[in-house]
């Protein structure tokens, strides 16, 4: 569908931009929606977003998606936030609403948790669950988990002081749920890797070609489920290693799908055409040519 006067827009900021698969997803729901709008990415410094996202409203956005670094510079910008954005302290997800006025939502605890549900037919709950990386995407999900009701979450962090600020965020959020922060040592890690049912990679190593695994295939068993929230290859290190340890793996591209899916909601108000969605993801991901 070609754009005109009456496209409705939709886009996607981050600084940088350029590895964003959301537009290819987006469209392709639209596209299979047969509705006239566009996604487009834009490059934002954070400096400059909350200036940029009242100026998209008057221009006619319909939606807006953010990414890294610009996610916790929208909880702190925007006045309506919604109880998931409070929790998790991150916006992803701007709803423009009808008097122009910006809702800040955020739909990443709700991508993962689905994603874990499709991947592995496995619901947190009752699980043990290690959460490797605490920045913004593993608080995001360590807090998820905890608020989902895992029976002990253990998380680690090159800088152990992040970590221990997130174990206090849930502590005060989910009193009842155990946590634990792992020493920043390899045997520690290793360790944690081997009493937990589900293994979250959320740091950005493997993001690069030569990237090692943050943990050797000694730390994961059979029985074991391993997610790295990275997207962008079908295989990252990471995963190779939990492959060859014997856990069941899967990378990021389902949390990525079902976050957004969950926006194309909030700004639509129609079930997003997830299988068009999906196909888009796994074409940019499995089918393209080695970088």
């Amino acid at each position: 569908m070609q754009p005109g006067g009456h496209t409705e827009p939709f886009a996607v900021l981050g600084h940088p931009i350029g590895h964003s698969l959301s537009p290819a997803m987006h469209n392709a729901g639209f596209e299979a929606l047969g509705m006239d709008a566009i996604y487009v990415a834009f490059d934002v410094h954070p400096d400059r977003l909350m200036n940029v996202l009242p100026a998209m409203a008057a221009m006619g956005f319909r939606g807006i998606n953010l990414t890294v670094p610009l996610k916790e510079t929208a909880f702190r910008g925007l006045r309506d936030l919604t109880p998931e954005a409070q929790r998790l302290g991150a916006v992803n997800t701007v709803q423009i609403q009808s008097d122009g006025s910006l809702r800040g939502h955020n739909t990443d605890g709700t991508g993962f948790l689905e994603s874990v549900r499709e991947s592995f037919g496995l619901s947190v709950a009752g699980q043990t669950v290690f959460v490797l990386g605490c920045g913004g995407a593993g608080r995001a999900v360590a807090i998820t988990c905890a608020m989902a009701g895992a029976a002990r979450l253990l998380l680690a962090n090159a800088h152990v002081e992040r970590a221990q600020r997130v174990a206090v965020e849930i502590g005060t959020l989910s009193p009842g749920t155990p946590v634990s922060v792992a020493p920043s040592t390899p045997s520690a890690w290793i360790s944690a890797c081997r009493e937990s049912t589900l293994v979250v990679q959320s740091t950005t190593v493997g993001m690069k070609p030569g990237d090692p695994s943050l943990l050797p295939p000694e730390a994961f068993h059979a029985g074991q489920c391993a997610m790295d929230l990275i997207y962008h290859h079908p295989e990252t290190p990471f995963t190779r290693a939990a492959h060859i340890g014997g856990a069941s793996t899967v990378n990021g591209l389902g949390m990525l799908l079902h976050q957004g899916t969950a926006a194309f909601t909030i700004w639509t108000g129609k079930p997003a055409a997830t299988t068009a969605m999906r196909q888009a993801l796994e074409q940019a991901v499995y089918t393209r040519s080695p970088t």
